[in-house]
């Protein structure tokens, strides 16, 4: 098994088609970018177990807390053994998770799906997210934005399957679209999500692989590939990076925009029925289509940035998303299609802002360690996966105490994350290009990368 999974068993011949490689990423973050469709849960877990906004929404937040942490601890093992082990790891710990939650929902012990769904269910996240992220690079040098956003939209893609196939098991298994029905159906939807996670992310896993080490894209030459702005061509090891202040500031930027727009997607469901009085299945609609949004971002502005540049598409997040959440906040409520809109973009931009960060890493940072450094970047993704939920859900339980209802209860929370956004948008114009002095020897780089092929060998 071990010499199946290991990264010299999945070295691609030289005539292998590249285009074969995204469907294989996108298999494993399609799984796990479930988690954007935790809203459709909401309302039948806090039913379930009588605990309010804050209690249900901590499952959301210990997940995407673990995400982070775990790529960061395991973002070398990653870089070290493959996509393939990576996956496989991950998709053990992401089914793992959905089968003790399962439990926890069946026996009524909440802690149970805090340790399922949130600590076991992500560490796969974590594991499972930047697993194919590095690889897809390698096989696009001569396009690293187009390579994340292929590898990255799937996770924002996730929710567009899962949740109206979530609300559909729901109802199936409860006999019924009534808010009973659904928390009577919870236990087998998440088993039968468990199984088809299984499934899809072994496909994967048996379909990745890595480019041959005199291999490279037909017509490419990265000594003549054009440097843009902020793109070095030097190579700094993870140990040097997170000591510079470009690694901390692009810190910020990630947890400032995750931040913002982690507060909708968390509680985009019971937020539009709040707003416009909507019914479930409509509200499990509009978490679809914010999932479109997510997973459009990734592609789309990812790519944009291959043209861009990164920081000017980080500009265009930060400054334009401010502007939107200014306008939820003003005016969201007296128009459906105005709210629609506006947190489509948000979520857009939120989701562009994942996939442009990786390609903005190799830029600033080389490709050396590259995922080893995305793993602890992500970290910043933990942090805002706290304070993102705790931040709404606590100006949502605030306003429902002093008797506030529909919009009131999001609008202070609209603007806090205006505020951040605007912190964000300074951080990132104020990122420059890395000293020289952090950057690794050629040789030694060429050592190391020749070392780990004889291992491998």
């Amino acid at each position: 098994m071990a010499s199946v999974l290991s990264r010299s068993a999945i070295v691609a011949p030289k005539n292998f088609n590249r285009w074969l490689i995204p469907p294989a990423a996108l298999a494993i973050h399609l799984c796990i970018g479930q988690v954007y469709a935790f809203s459709v849960f909401k309302i039948p877990f806090m039913t379930h177990f009588d605990a309010g906004e804050v209690s249900i929404g901590w499952i959301f937040s210990i997940a995407i807390l673990m995400l982070g942490i775990s790529s960061a601890v395991f973002g070398p093992w990653v870089e070290k053994n493959g996509p393939r082990a990576s996956m496989v790891a991950a998709g053990t710990c992401w089914v793992v998770g959905f089968f003790v939650a399962s439990l926890g929902i069946m026996t009524g012990q909440l802690w149970l799906v805090y340790l399922g769904y949130g600590v076991i269910g992500g560490i796969g996240l974590g594991i499972g997210y930047i697993s194919p992220v590095s690889t897809l690079m390698k096989w696009f040098p001569d396009r690293p934005g187009l390579a994340t956003g292929l590898a990255i939209m799937g996770f924002g893609g996730g929710a567009l399957i899962a949740s109206p196939m979530s609300n559909q098991l729901m109802s199936l298994y409860g006999g019924g679209t009534e808010p009973e029905n659904l928390v009577a159906g919870l236990t087998p939807t998440f088993v039968t999500l468990g199984i088809v996670y299984a499934v899809v992310i072994t496909a994967g896993a048996f379909v990745i692989r890595v480019p041959h080490p005199e291999w490279a894209p037909k017509g490419f030459d990265p000594a003549k590939a054009t440097s843009k702005p902020m793109q070095t061509k030097g190579n700094v090891a993870v140990r040097n990076a997170i000591r510079t202040p470009q690694f901390w500031l692009l810190w910020v930027v990630l947890f400032l925009n995750v931040t913002a727009g982690i507060g909708i997607l968390e509680n985009a469901a019971p937020m539009i029925q709040s707003y416009f009085g909507i019914t479930a299945a409509a509200a499990a609609g509009f978490v679809g289509l914010l999932s479109i949004g997510n997973m459009a971002g990734r592609f789309v502005w990812s790519t944009t940035s291959d043209y861009l540049g990164r920081k000017n598409n980080y500009m265009l997040y930060l400054g334009v998303g401010l502007m939107l959440y200014l306008a939820v906040a003003l005016f969201g409520g007296d128009s459906l299609i105005l709210f629609i809109l506006a947190t489509f973009v948000i979520i857009s931009f939120y989701g562009g802002g994942f996939s442009t960060v990786p390609a903005y890493l190799k830029d600033l940072f080389g490709v050396y360690q590259v995922g080893a450094i995305h793993g602890a970047l992500l970290t910043a993704w933990s942090a805002a996966g706290v304070a993102g939920p705790l931040i709404v859900n606590s100006v949502v339980e605030a306003g429902e105490e002093a008797g506030k209802s529909g919009p009131e209860l999001y609008t202070p929370g609209m603007f806090i994350m205006v505020g951040a956004l605007a912190i964000g948008f300074i951080a990132n114009a104020l990122i420059r290009p890395v000293s020289k002095r952090h950057f690794e020897r050629e040789e030694t780089v060429k050592a190391k990368q020749a070392a780990a092929l004889e291992d491998e060998n």
